[in-house]
């Protein structure tokens, strides 16, 4: 039997704002439920510096971010079925659900009303040495898929798959993704395999090229209002993946009658006509993360068309530099953390 270490180390925030200093505790126990996981990867998405921040209101210090985590399974609780020591598996940024509102009895864990304690950041996330999560929200990695791609997946790949897989999941649909960054890069190559036409939209006039790579069919300045007129009304789905503002009256014109703008980003600032809205029957909505089951479907789906993130690695000890690198807008497009120590 594996033997569980007496202490976990892990890189914590010990303040609102402050940089992640090395931290020692003992591990969480688990409930009959719960895996253990040995963290060799763990992605860092800009929610966990949103966390650092407290931007939610929710953070306490000291507190341990990280939720696109992989590695090895250490330790089982008793009533935990399907796995066994070693099995490669991830977890994302759902933990736990509370099993028992009405979205969890519809088999939309997501939504539970719990959601403030179901992040894998607590008790403690994945920049450490050792993560816990319910069986129910751990998830074995196919096997020819790169851990480093996985945790990706599990964080940034659900956020998008989503939304996609409810509104976009007919051929020949047209959807337009706004910003090519962490979110957006993956959401082109998941709805160009989804069949769809696909439009990327960027800040960036640089960005064409490479948004074509990941499979983009045309591309737009988000400041060309005059190519944005001529595409009114075409999008079935419009994907909002960014977090700067941009002319929300402008874009939200070119989603077609009974058309979707989804919004996966969190926006500054939120503003435009809402006579679109009514006029042309369109719902703006959000999308969060997605279920179990999806989870499931979009690891395979990825393996399947070769959807691949574009990533850098770290080691786990330089997180302060990849923290930095983010909060610049440097990554190119997400960055993982390697746990060399484990």
């Amino acid at each position: 039997m594996r033997t569980i270490p007496q202490t976990i180390c892990g890189y914590a925030a010990k303040g609102k704002g402050q940089e992640l200093e090395l931290f020692y505790y003992d591990p969480p126990k688990l409930n009959q439920n719960e895996v253990r996981v040995s963290v060799t990867h763990c992605g860092l998405c800009y929610s966990d510096i949103h966390a650092i921040d407290d931007f939610y209101g929710i953070t306490t210090y000291p507190f341990v971010p990280g939720h696109e985590i992989v590695g090895q399974v250490s330790e089982m609780g008793s009533a935990v079925k399907g796995l066994k020591i070693g099995d490669r598996v991830g977890i994302g940024w759902q933990a736990r659900s509370c099993k028992k509102c009405e979205w969890c009895l519809k088999g939309e864990e997501q939504l539970c009303v719990d959601v403030e304690d179901n992040g894998s950041w607590f008790p403690y996330g994945g920049f450490s040495s050792s993560a816990k999560a319910d069986r129910r929200f751990v998830y074995p990695i196919p096997e020819l898929m790169p851990s480093e791609v996985a945790a990706v997946l599990l964080c940034a790949g659900i956020t998008v798959y989503s939304p996609l897989r409810a509104y976009a999941s007919r051929p020949s649909q047209k959807v337009g993704v706004i910003g090519i960054g962490g979110l957006g890069h993956l959401a082109i190559q998941f709805a160009h395999a989804l069949g769809c036409d696909v439009t990327a939209i960027s800040s960036s006039p640089e960005k064409e090229e490479e948004a074509t790579s990941f499979g983009a069919d045309h591309f737009i300045v988000s400041t060309d209002n005059e190519r944005l007129r001529k595409i009114q009304y075409s999008f079935d789905v419009l994907l909002y993946t960014a977090h700067a503002s941009i002319d929300w009256t402008a874009v939200s014109r070119t989603v077609r009658t009974n058309g979707k703008f989804v919004i996966i980003g969190f926006p500054s600032t939120l503003s435009f006509d809402p006579m679109e809205l009514i006029v042309h029957q369109q719902s703006l909505t959000g999308s969060f993360l997605g279920n179990p089951r999806i989870m499931h479907e979009m690891l395979l789906f990825a393996q399947e068309h070769g959807i691949t993130p574009k990533i850098e690695l770290f080691p786990l000890r330089q997180i302060n530099d990849a923290i930095q690198r983010l909060k610049e807008n440097k990554a190119r497009y997400r960055i993982v953390l390697i746990n060399d120590e484990v």
